[in-house]
C-alpha cells in the first residue's frame, strides 16, 4: 500500500512539473483553492497511474518495431499517447486536465514527466 501511495505521489508531482514547464498543459487550473488544486493533482495522477498500469503494456507491445527502429525514442510518443488517454478520461471525470496540442505538448510533458518520474524513483526508497 505504501508503495501505491508514494507512486501516486510521484506522478502526481510530476504531472505538476509539467504543467509548470511546459505552457500547453493546463492542471487544475480551474481550481479556487489549494485544497482542490491538490485534490485535483492527485486524482489526475491516479487517473494517469491506472492508464500506465493498463494500457501502456499493450501499446508498447504493438509498437515495439517502432521503438527498435528509433532506439527507444518512439516511447516518448506513447507515454503522450498515456497523457491524452488520460485528458480524455479526465475530462470525462471532469477533473481540470488539458493538454493544447499532442506533438509538441504532450511530447514535452511526456519528456519531463520521465525525467522527474526517474529523479524521484531514484531518491524515494522503494518499497519491495
Amino acid at each position: 500500500m505504501q508503495n501505491m501511495l508514494i507512486k501516486v505521489g510521484v506522478n502526481a508531482l510530476a504531472l505538476w512539473i509539467a504543467a509548470a514547464v511546459v505552457s500547453g498543459i493546463h492542471l487544475a487550473t480551474g481550481s479556487t483553492s489549494w485544497t482542490s488544486k491538490v485534490v485535483t493533482v492527485v486524482l489526475v495522477a491516479v487517473v494517469f497511474g491506472i492508464v500506465n498500469a493498463v494500457v501502456k503494456p499493450i501499446a508498447k507491445v504493438l509498437s515495439f518495431p517502432a521503438i527498435m527502429l528509433t532506439l527507444g525514442l518512439f516511447t516518448f510518443i506513447v507515454n503522450a499517447f498515456m497523457l491524452q488517454i488520460t485528458e480524455w478520461i479526465s475530462e470525462a471525470l471532469d477533473l481540470s486536465f488539458r493538454i493544447d496540442d499532442f506533438f509538441w505538448d504532450a511530447v514535452m510533458a511526456a519528456l519531463v514527466i520521465t525525467i522527474v518520474s526517474m529523479v524521484l524513483n531514484f531518491v524515494l526508497p522503494d518499497g519491495e
